[in-house]
């Protein structure tokens, strides 16, 4: 089997995926709330260790239809070697009908209309996103600083390009002071854009990382309470107005309110769950 470089990360969805490294680390690195890759230098492997893993791989599940290429940032690859990449792969696995990346919103805007649709041409298939925040003031604050709109034109070049995406939204990232800001700005990027799966989750800073998060914050960071994190999350499903079928889900680990259902179709009842649990257990 594959000696991987640890830590390895994969999103939930990829759990039964066949998982390949052609990137080590994150090519970014600088997000305040992400401690995933901080052990790692970032590192592009060779061509000549991802099929060797692809062929260990295909040695062992030949029957795989899902494909996960990691690390942090897959899609920061240039777009020719990343072909060779999807190339291999299917042609060794002669049932896969699915690979993913992470893209982070710098490497998604920098990649073409015609880089795209070349790429679901040769099988990408769906991109993993963090918007994290639509405002660019917290998301100065958290060191991840991209435009609103550089992110929507991003999107956008996805939609239009065949490719599916599922992009998360960080509730309580922006602390007590800007948190009205962030959901506004946040469900404005939403509603301008046609992605396939939508996820929320709730802010969770790891040991030794909450003294340099709240520092971006002129040291004015008050996290929020469990309450606070859910009106967070109905006042962002309360300005969702999206103009596709989207797949919702509050079902990371850090949610402390699970939610499923897909917009705009079920917004009614989303509201009314949450509602009901502000009302009766979140004195």
């Amino acid at each position: 089997m594959i000696d991987y470089h640890q830590p390895l990360y994969r999103p939930p969805a990829e759990a039964n995926s066949v998982i390949i490294q052609a990137t080590l680390g994150c090519s970014f690195n600088k997000c305040t709330f992400c401690t995933m890759y901080e052990s790692k230098n970032f590192e592009i492997r060779t061509l000549k260790d991802i099929f060797t893993d692809i062929d260990t791989m295909a040695s062992y599940y030949q029957d795989t239809k899902k494909m996960f290429l990691a690390d942090g940032d897959v899609l920061c690859l240039d777009t020719k070697y990343l072909i060779q990449i999807l190339d291999y792969a299917y042609l060794k696995f002669p049932k896969l009908r699915r690979v993913s990346v992470y893209a982070s919103a710098f490497n998604l805007y920098d990649k073409t209309l015609e880089e795209l649709v070349l790429l679901k041409e040769k099988g990408l298939t769906l991109i993993y996103y963090g918007i994290e925040s639509g405002s660019y003031e917290v998301l100065k604050r958290i060191q991840k600083p991209i435009s609103s709109q550089k992110m929507i034109d991003g999107l956008n070049k996805v939609y239009e390009a065949g490719i599916k995406s599922s992009v998360t939204v960080i509730l309580g990232v922006a602390g007590k002071e800007y948190s009205t800001l962030h959901i506004k700005e946040t469900a404005n990027i939403i509603n301008q854009v046609k992605v396939t799966y939508l996820s929320t989750l709730q802010l969770m800073l790891e040991e030794g990382r909450k003294e340099k998060f709240v520092k971006n914050f002129d040291g004015k960071f008050v996290m929020l309470n469990e309450r606070e994190m859910i009106e967070e999350q109905k006042s962002f499903l309360e300005q969702l107005n999206t103009s596709n079928k989207v797949i919702f889900r509050s079902n990371h680990v850090s949610n402390s309110l699970l939610l499923a259902g897909t917009l705009p179709k079920d917004k009614h009842r989303l509201l009314a769950e949450v509602s009901y649990v502000l009302k009766n257990y979140l004195l």
